[in-house]
């Protein structure tokens, strides 16, 4: 059995551009770093979160051998490679080169709406090619497609190296039941930062976090001590977020992070098309909660 090493706060992370729209390596640097250092357990490059769609093969190769060297062993790597083209997926898992990373994230395949035979059948393909552990990625409402928890167990049980779920379907009902019926050594992922903490007490083992590009050290706390039964405590910080976590998304992802790491001083405020900066009374709202909470970055 593959051992899951993605728990805790991991972070999805983002790719920052220039005000010409090319990839500002120093802003993705200082980035890494600042996440490191402020308690991220494990990062997720090149997900939807970091714009991968709108980022050339070019791109995605120096992401890829730029962050590898950056991090050098010191957190798990999770990398995205999925789609909605089964035969171009499993080309791409034997074409990489996995050096340094430690597993694949993939995505339900998108627009197609396969059933759940389907989703079955991909993500056998997939698991037979991944040289790296596979941890599945549910999001119907980006994708138009719901893997079911029956579906999502079946792989479970029949693959040895699918040892996790990033479970965004908002469902708690399906999430519980993947939970409790789940075969030793597969693990469930919060997709979703506002519901991390009921999650985690349902017994889900950490989060791939859009919030935690930001406040890596105030979310990894919140994990850890949700992780340990602190739930008292966890929920306090949980409460703090609340409102952050409705504004980070009103104008889509991953502009609201985008908006809050410029406010910080991070990053310039620039996305790819066809994706655009937040509205400016989003991005008030962002910065006045920061000056609210205090934090200091």
């Amino acid at each position: 059995m593959a051992q899951n090493k993605f728990r805790g706060l991991g972070i999805a992370l983002i790719t920052p551009f220039r005000a010409d729209g090319s990839i500002d390596e120093e802003a993705l640097i200082r980035l890494v770093e600042f996440q490191i250092k402020g308690g991220a357990d494990f990062l997720c490059i090149m997900g939807t979160t970091a714009e991968t769609p709108c980022l050339t093969p070019e791109e995605k190769l120096w992401l890829r051998q730029t962050l590898v060297q950056r991090v050098a062993g010191r957190v798990p790597l999770l990398m995205g490679c999925g789609g909605n083209n089964t035969a171009a997926v499993v080309r791409e898992l034997q074409e990489t080169d996995w050096t340094g990373i430690d597993g694949v994230l993939s995505v339900c395949p998108m627009y197609n709406k396969p059933s759940q035979e389907g989703l079955y059948q991909h993500f056998s393909a997939i698991a037979k090619a991944s040289p790296v552990p596979v941890v599945l990625y549910n999001v119907p409402g980006r994708t138009g497609v719901n893997m079911t928890a029956e579906t999502t167990l079946r792989l479970a049980r029949d693959f040895e190296n699918i040892v996790a779920i990033k479970e965004a379907s908002g469902n708690i009902t399906q999430m519980d039941d993947i939970i409790k019926n789940k075969p030793e050594g597969f693990d469930v992922i919060s997709g979703d930062d506002g519901i991390t903490f009921p999650l985690i007490t349902l017994g889900a083992v950490g989060v791939i976090s859009v919030i935690g590009n930001a406040l890596p050290r105030e979310f990894s706390r919140m994990v850890r001590l949700a992780l340990n039964g602190d739930y008292a405590s966890a929920l306090t910080i949980h409460h703090k977020f609340t409102e952050l976590f409705k504004l980070l998304f009103v104008d889509g992802n991953p502009a609201g992070v985008k908006a809050m790491l410029h406010a910080m001083g991070m990053i310039e405020n620039q996305l790819r098309l066809p994706l655009v900066p937040t509205r400016l009374t989003t991005m008030e709202q962002i910065s006045a909660i920061l000056r609210e909470l205090n934090i200091k970055y």
